[in-house]
């Protein structure tokens, strides 16, 4: 039998008032669009996350469980869901009790702290797993990082922190002949199984699926089903990964996304040889076929399949230096409100709003970019940055006094 796991991620960003300035610093702190972050929480809750996760307990009970999923949800978008529309998490909490859903682990914050500070990863890693068990009462086993940041090193950590399965992109340049669609093993780990993202079918529901220019469009369920069975004799697994916003808000309702996904299950059931399990079950009825060998960091952002979304110009780093650059100044202060805002300043999407890739992926940057150019981001940014140190040195100074 070959399983075929859907996982989907699911985050929004708390984003920052686009209006604070250079002449806010030291008077005002505060940092947040609180009136944005509502707004388009809600707007996607109504678009996606409510009827996405009703369609989705109807499949599980209408296939009395051989239909199952997992989720990745992010800290920073449950805290959200908590402020904004707990209805959301209710729903989320409802497929849990199914039995059929995994729910995955991740940074709390969907940062990149691996990158820069390997304690604050462990502890945002940590926090999330913590909050998962909360919420939906399963400590997870597998884990994928932020958007699907991944190396040799990264799995090597993740194995050691307890985690029997990692989730990454099966990109080109680290499979080359290979294919995505077998369980690997992560070089120099002896546990930790790693499942790939098979991008192309993914990216065909992702990114193509109302892509009229696109020559398989239109696609139906039939017609995808067919390319999964296709997989039958040539591997082992077929890893479906995206964003759960797909469904209803990147592809619009209009689009036929909500009647593609009800009739998939039905459509990929037909063959004998296939069924649903999450990545956690597939991986316990699956050996490793191969070493997975990824010493440079690798992703399932843009072409190249890089960290170049979220690092690289001169703004993103920076940027990002001296966020990480505050870390052990931030931690003493022992006030948790103080940590849980930078927390939220080391998000990727800050990082990713500066990016200066206006190609091949340009319009993928713009989608929810709440900045007219990648320099407003970086200033609204560093001006908050800015005016947290000045926080937080005046309150460690005051501390010594």
């Amino acid at each position: 039998m070959i399983p075929v796991c859907f996982y989907f991620q699911v985050h929004q960003p708390m984003r920052l008032n686009k209006g604070y300035s250079f002449f806010d610093m030291g008077v005002s702190h505060h940092y947040r669009d609180d009136d944005a972050n509502r707004d388009i929480l809600r707007k996607v809750a109504e678009k996606c996350y409510l009827p996405a996760n009703r369609m989705m307990l109807d499949l599980i009970n209408e296939f009395r469980g051989d239909f199952r999923i997992s989720f990745a949800i992010t800290g920073v978008a449950m805290e959200q869901f908590q402020e904004f529309c707990p209805e959301v998490l209710d729903s989320f909490r409802e497929l849990a009790e199914t039995g059929c859903v995994e729910f995955i682990g991740e940074t709390h914050y969907h940062s990149l702290s691996f990158l820069f500070s390997r304690e604050e990863f462990r502890r945002q890693v940590r926090m999330h797993a913590k909050v998962l068990e909360e919420f939906f009462g399963k400590k997870p086993v597998t884990f994928r990082n932020t958007e699907l940041i991944y190396s040799n090193d990264l799995a090597l950590e993740v194995e050691r922190m307890g985690y029997k399965n990692i989730l990454c992109e099966g990109a080109d340049q680290v499979l080359g002949w290979r294919s995505p669609n077998y369980v690997y093993q992560p070089a120099g780990c002896t546990r930790l199984k790693a499942l790939l993202k098979n991008y192309r079918l993914s990216d065909d529901v992702a990114f193509r699926f109302s892509d009229r220019g696109w020559d398989e469009w239109p696609v139906d369920a039939d017609k995808f089903a067919g390319w999964v069975h296709a997989i039958a004799g040539n591997g082992d697994i077929v890893n479906l990964f995206m964003d759960y916003e797909t469904i209803g808000e990147h592809q619009w309702a209009d689009t036929g996304i909500f009647e593609f996904f009800r009739s998939l299950p039905r459509a990929i059931l037909a063959h004998p040889d296939f069924i649903f399990r999450t990545p956690a079950e597939a991986a316990a009825d699956l050996d490793p076929m191969a070493q997975l060998d990824v010493p440079y960091f690798t992703s399932w952002a843009d072409l190249e399949r890089d960290v170049s979304a979220w690092l690289g110009n001169s703004m993103q780093d920076q940027a990002a230096e001296l966020a990480y650059a505050l870390e052990d100044k931030v931690l003493d202060t022992g006030d948790d409100e103080l940590i849980a805002t930078w927390r939220e300043l080391l998000t990727s999407d800050h990082f990713y709003y500066m990016c200066t890739k206006w190609f091949s992926d340009g319009d993928v940057h713009k989608y929810f970019n709440p900045y007219e150019t990648p320099h407003q981001a970086f200033i609204t940014y560093m001006n908050v940055l800015n005016d947290l140190a000045l926080t937080v040195n005046n309150r460690n100074g005051n501390g010594r006094e």
